[in-house]
């Protein structure tokens, strides 16, 4: 059965020029019975951007058609560089400069096709961005106010997110002029409208405290709740060593221990031992918390992690890659308590 590999290699081989689904079926020589399979591959790969599809229904790869997909990064000035995705040499240096005329109404972040419009003598690309294909977030994290008719707006704490979103009369929430919000976008923006969107949550003011943290997790989507089924799982766990978890385990106990972690720590993940040796060097030991004992692979712990991939730290706060059952408790080294 044809799959995405297949295809676009079937393409980049014996295809000079963007083909319609019939052209592709006889050029690439696909049975009759394929025909569904190749039109829903042509849709899949058009939507994540390995295709593109032209006017005519036509489809084609895009670094033959002059054309590049990949993120873009915008500036507070108004302009933009798109950095491509595709692997191999691009025919010019670095990024493809996207002026501000140029962007097409994308957004910082937000996933695209550009074509390339011109390279420089220095070897620099300059491109227009033609189509969206992905965008770089649905919330927006700002300052709301209003504007002297009484009309809402929102003023997107990144500055590279170039344009206000507009907030109609009924999508306030709570939120007062000078509030830090978060803000679903309900309307992209388009040539002749700038982005709407509807107030989620009310940060409060940003000199209050704790308001500048909520601004910085919300601003990149760092997930401050754990599951129910990962919490469930730790909770199931305990909150003391067992002793079937002891069995087969060199004992430690009797050695001083001390962690390294600054007295503000909110857990402790690793500590030391010092030992002289008759020779007079010292024999370092590293003692570090046996988070896998706990965390099997597949687990709802385990899959909970995989996604954060790490721990945020905070001044007034931490944000666990675990549950607190684990990452304050059966997985922190505290003093005169057993652990693994």
């Amino acid at each position: 059965m044809l799959n995405h590999e297949q295809l676009l290699r079937l393409m980049r081989d014996k295809m000079e020029h963007p083909a319609t689904p019939r052209e592709l079926q006889q050029r690439l020589k696909i049975p009759r019975e394929q025909r569904s399979t190749l039109t829903k591959l042509l849709k899949e790969l058009t939507r994540n951007g390995s295709l593109v599809e032209t006017r005519g229904n036509r489809y084609g790869l895009p670094d033959r058609m002059n054309l590049v997909v990949g993120k873009i990064t915008t500036h507070p000035r108004g302009f933009g560089f798109v950095s491509s995705e595709g692997a191999g040499d691009t025919g010019w240096k670095g990024d493809l400069y996207i002026a501000g005329s140029n962007l097409n109404q994308a957004m910082h972040g937000d996933r695209v096709v550009a074509r390339v419009e011109r390279v420089g003598s220095d070897g620099r690309a300059e491109g227009r961005i033609v189509r969206v294909l992905d965008r770089g977030s649905t919330t927006i994290v700002g300052r709301f106010d209003e504007d002297g008719s009484g009309l809402g707006f929102v003023v997107p704490f990144d500055r590279r997110l170039i344009m206000d979103v507009q907030i109609p009369n009924d999508s306030y929430g709570d939120a007062k002029p000078g509030d830090m919000v978060l803000v679903e976008i309900t309307r992209w923006p388009t040539p002749a409208r700038g982005p709407l969107g509807r107030v989620t949550q009310v940060l409060g003011d940003i000199d209050e405290p704790g308001v500048d943290t909520e601004i910085i997790i919300r601003k990149y989507g760092i997930v401050d709740e754990h599951s129910p089924e990962s919490v469930a799982e730790a909770e199931k766990l305990g909150t003391v060593v067992r002793e079937k978890d002891i069995k087969g385990r060199t004992d430690f106990r009797s050695w001083t221990t001390v962690t390294i972690d600054g007295e503000t720590a909110r857990d402790f993940d690793d500590a030391i031992t010092l030992e002289k040796l008759p020779n007079g060097n010292y024999w370092l030991g590293v003692h570090i918390a046996d988070v896998a004992h706990y965390v099997r692979e597949g687990s709802a712990l385990d899959e909970e992690a995989y996604e954060r991939a790490t721990s945020v730290y905070f001044p007034e706060r931490a944000v666990h890659m675990f549950p607190a059952e684990l990452s304050t408790g059966l997985c922190s080294l505290n003093p005169r308590i057993d652990r693994l």
